[in-house]
């Protein structure tokens, strides 16, 4: 596994626990803290793909949160069919 796709799974995993941001946090403060967490070497390609990482994120957690989930059966039927 990349280091890249592990610093994103510990970010979903922050994100979920609350760890990364809070609720009561503005826009600007969400984004300052995820750029903070970037190599000092990362390239405006980096930041924009944090940055829209997090954000799939957070609304995909406000659809669990509210109940908007597919059944993993449907899941399963929707992934065979992109598959073949």
């Amino acid at each position: 596994m990349r280091q890249s796709q592990k610093r994103r799974i510990n970010e979903l995993i922050d994100l979920r626990q609350g760890r990364l941001y809070t609720d009561n946090m503005t826009i600007k403060e969400k984004v300052i803290k995820a750029v903070e967490g970037l190599a000092d070497d990362a390239s405006i390609e980096d930041v924009m793909e944090r940055l829209l990482f997090l954000s799939k994120v957070e609304r995909g957690l406000e659809q669990a949160d509210s109940g908007r989930t597919i059944p993993h059966s449907q899941v399963k039927e929707r992934m065979s069919k992109w598959l073949k």
